[in-house]
C-alpha cells in the first residue's frame, strides 16, 4: 500500500517499520541490519587499508585502481546485503554457511576481491582481529553517525522553537498551580523557559560525551597481532586507526551548538569486547533529555485541556469516532507514549550492556541490535512535539481570565509585605480570611485600606494585582538571553 509516497507493509510486526514508516525512513541507514552490514564492511577495508601504512607488515601501498576497488565495496546495494546473510545462513559459491555474521563480511570482502589484482591480500582481510574489533567501531560510529545527522538536529529544533515561544510570551502573566492548586503567579514564557533551560543543560552534557571504541584481539591483548609482528607499536596502531574516523562536522547555522556532540575516542584497556560504558552515558543522557520532553508533553497537554493553549482544526481529522467536536492533543499524546517506549529501552540497555561475564559473553549482540529501535521511538516523538507545536496557539484571554478569577494567589504578596513592614503575625492574618474561601480584589483591597500601616506601604498593598505579581519572570528570560549570546 502506498501512503505518503511510502511503501508500507501491513505484514510488519514493528509499528517501526509499519505506521510510522515514514518518520524513521532517515534512521534506515543507520540502524537497519544493511547499515550494520555496511559499517562492518567499511571497517574491515579501512583496517585493510590502513595496513598498508606500516613497512614492517610487508604490505606494499594500494594503487589508485586498487582503492576504488576497495572503496566500491563499502558501498553495497541490497543485493550485496542479502549476500552477506546468504553466507551467514544458507553458505554462497564455496563458502559454508558459517552462521556467524562477522565472519560472514570476511568472506564477502575475500568473494569481492577475489577476481581482482587484490587476490593476494585475501588473508590480511580481517588480519589479527576478533569480530568484537569490528563489532564495537561499527556500532560506535552508527550510533555517532545517526545520532549525529539526525536525532540531534530534530532535538535542536525543539529546542529553539521552545526557545522562541518563551521569547514570545516572557511576559504573558498565567496562574502557576503546585500540587495542581492556584499558587503564585508566573508568566508563560517563563515556564516554557524551564524546559529550555533544562534542555540546555542535558544537551551540554551530552556534547561533552565520548564513544569509547576498541581495536585489540580477541582477550584485550594484542595477542595475535603481537605474535605474528612483535616489533609493532599495536598500541599507538590502534590509536591512529581510531583517528580514521574522526570527523569536523559541526551543526550548521545553529546560534547554540557549534559542533555535533558525539565523539570517539580509543579505549586501551579491556576483555574482549569494549565495556559499552561509554554507551551507558550516552543513553542515559538521551534518556534524561526524553524526560525533560515528557514533562513537557504533559504539562502541555494540561495546559489544552484548560483552554490556555487552543489547538487548530486540521481541515480533514477526526477527532472522535464518536463526537464530531472533538480536536485531541494527540501530538503530545503520541510523544508522551513514544518517549515511554524508548527510555524503557534505554534504561534496560543502561542496566544490561555494562555487564559481561568475564572476558566476553554474547548476551550484548541481540541487545545491541535494538539501540535503533529506542532512537527510532524517542525520533517519532520529537516530531510529534514539533507538529503539534505547530498547531496551537496561546489563549492569552483565558489564560488572563483565570489568573484573575483566583485573586487569592497574592496573599502571598501581601502577607510578605506586611512582615517586611513589622506587623504582628500578617501570615495568619491572610490564613484566616483567604484560605478555602473565594475573595475577590475588591476583598484584598478593603483589607489593605482598614490597616493601620505607613501610607507607603499601603500603596504597595493596593497597587498588586494577580497580573503584575510574576517577580521577575520577565527579567528571568532576559539574563538567560543574554548568556545564550
Amino acid at each position: 500500500m502506498v501512503f505518503l509516497g511510502v511503501i508500507m507493509s501491513i505484514n510488519n510486526i514493528s509499528p517501526i517499520d509499519g505506521r510510522y514508516k515514514n518518520k524513521t525512513l532517515n534512521l534506515i541507514e543507520y540502524f537497519s541490519e544493511k547499515a550494520l552490514i555496511k559499517y562492518r564492511i567499511l571497517i574491515e577495508i579501512k583496517y585493510l587499508i590502513f595496513l598498508t601504512g606500516f613497512k614492517k607488515l610487508g604490505l606494499k601501498g594500494f594503487s589508485k585502481n586498487e582503492l576504488d576497488i576497495l572503496n566500491n565495496i563499502i558501498n553495497i546495494t541490497d543485493e550485496d546485503a542479502l549476500i552477506v546473510k546468504e553466507i551467514e545462513n544458507k553458505g554462497y559459491k564455496n563458502y559454508p554457511a558459517t552462521n556467524h555474521d562477522v565472519k560472514a563480511i570476511e568472506y564477502f570482502i575475500k568473494d569481492k576481491l577475489s577476481e581482482t589484482s587484490l587476490k593476494d591480500k585475501l588473508e590480511m582481510v580481517h588480519f589479527a582481529l576478533t569480530s568484537e574489533d569490528v563489532n564495537n567501531i561499527s556500532y560506535a560510529l552508527m550510533l555517532r553517525d545517526g545520532f549525529n545527522d539526525v536525532i540531534f538536529p530534530k532535538l535542536l529544533e525543539i529546542y529553539e522553537s521552545l526557545y522562541n515561544i518563551a521569547l514570545k510570551f516572557k511576559n504573558t502573566a498565567m496562574l502557576a498551580r503546585t500540587h495542581g492548586q492556584p499558587a503564585s503567579p508566573t508568566t508563560f514564557g517563563k515556564e516554557i523557559l524551564v524546559f529550555v533551560n533544562r534542555l540546555k543543560d542535558e544537551i551540554k552534557i551530552l556534547k561533552d560525551l565520548r564513544i569509547m571504541i576498541k581495536l585489540n584481539g580477541a582477550t584485550g591483548n594484542y595477542n595475535a597481532h603481537n605474535i605474528a609482528f612483535g616489533d609493532i607499536g599495536w598500541q599507538d596502531f590502534s590509536v591512529k586507526f581510531t583517528r580514521e574516523f574522526e570527523e569536523n562536522s559541526a551543526v550548521k547555522n545553529n546560534k547554540f551548538y557549534s559542533r555535533d556532540p558525539l565523539l570517539l575516542d580509543y579505549n586501551p584497556v579491556t576483555t574482549q569486547i569494549e565495556p559499552h560504558d561509554s554507551f551507558v552515558r550516552i543513553f542515559d543522557s538521551v534518556k534524561r533529555i526524553n524526560n525533560v520532553l515528557l514533562d513537557f508533553s504533559m504539562d502541555i497537554w494540561r495546559y489544552i485541556s484548560d483552554n490556555w493553549i487552543k489547538q487548530k482544526a486540521v481541515k480533514g481529522e477526526i477527532g472522535s469516532s464518536a463526537m464530531p467536536h472533538k480536536v485531541n492533543p494527540i501530538d503530545f499524546e503520541n510523544a508522551e507514549g513514544n518517549l515511554g517506549i524508548a527510555n524503557a529501552l534505554f534504561q534496560f540497555f543502561v542496566s544490561k550492556l555494562s555487564i559481561s561475564r568475564l572476558q566476553r559473553d554474547l548476551s550484548d549482540s541481540t541487545v545491541l541490535r535494538n539501540i535503533g529501535v529506542a532512537f527510532s521511538h524517542s525520533f517519532i516523538a520529537y516530531q510529534s512535539i514539533l507538529k503539534g507545536l505547530s498547531k496551537i496557539e496561546i489563549n492569552k484571554e483565558e489564560i488572563s481570565k483565570e489568573l484573575n478569577n483566583n485573586p487569592e494567589v497574592i496573599a502571598e504578596a501581601y502577607q510578605t509585605v506586611l512582615r517586611a513592614s513589622g506587623v504582628k503575625n500578617p501570615y495568619e492574618l491572610l490564613k484566616d480570611i483567604t484560605r478555602g474561601k473565594k475573595i475577590t480584589l475588591a476583598d484584598f483591597m478593603n483589607f489593605a485600606k482598614k490597616l493601620d500601616i505607613d501610607d507607603k506601604v499601603k500603596k504597595k498593598l493596593l497597587s498588586i494585582t494577580p497580573e503584575n505579581y510574576t517577580g521577575i519572570a520577565e527579567k528571568i528570560i532576559d539574563d538567560f538571553i543574554s548568556k545564550i549570546y
